[in-house]
């Protein structure tokens, strides 16, 4: 084998290696660019908006989805439950929802919602944090001949109308939190993000 050969042998095989070394450090450097892309730490806690199909959403049902690592409450309320809104105003402890910070500006009315018929709230009791059960019946031996249906809280015994609006003497200060939400279309909410806007319409 001659000088030459081997010389050029050594060459390709230089050139291979020097090649795959290349790719790896090019790889290398990008993840670094790659990974500014994705979503910091902080995104992630802040929560990004959730998109909610509710066209399968019966009258008197309660779906919940998660925004913020906390569980959202999306319920369908029927005719008569919103009629009944009125009905315990007197029994209420914030019932124009006048703590600003529990909702934005478009739920500051008895319906708390963008859509009478549909409420949406953070499932979180605001006396210690637990979750309120979904109690839609009206008058149950438990809860007594007065309740409209609404929201109970086992851990101290909160009571929340079917608004999310809390009783008087019980644990809890605060009505249940309002999110900011919009319609993306008649049946697509988006959990997150409001336009004040649709509130004025």
């Amino acid at each position: 084998m001659s000088e030459h050969e081997i010389d050029t042998g050594r060459r390709k095989m230089l050139t291979v290696s020097a090649s795959v070394v290349g790719a790896a450090g090019g790889a290398a450097a990008l993840v670094p660019f790659v990974s500014t892309m994705s979503p910091s730490a902080k995104a992630l806690a802040a929560g990004a908006p959730v998109e909610v199909d509710i066209s399968k959403l019966e009258v008197g049902q309660k779906i919940q989805v998660e925004w913020r690592r906390k569980p959202v409450w999306i319920v369908r309320r029927s005719e008569e439950m919103i009629a009944a809104l009125g009905e315990v105003e007197s029994k209420l402890r914030d019932p124009h929802s006048e703590a600003l910070e529990m909702q934005p500006a478009f739920a500051r009315n008895a319906n708390r919602s963008l859509k009478p018929e549909v409420l949406v709230l953070v499932g979180i009791c605001t006396h210690l944090g637990c979750s309120p059960t979904f109690r839609p019946e009206l008058a149950p031996a438990d809860l007594g001949a007065d309740w409209k249906g609404g929201f109970y809280c086992p851990c101290h015994g909160s009571l929340f109308d079917i608004s999310g609006r809390v009783y008087k003497n019980v644990p809890a200060n605060n009505n249940l939190e309002v999110p900011p939400y919009k319609y993306l279309s008649d049946n697509v909410l988006l959990i997150g993000e409001s336009d004040e806007e649709q509130g004025a319409a």
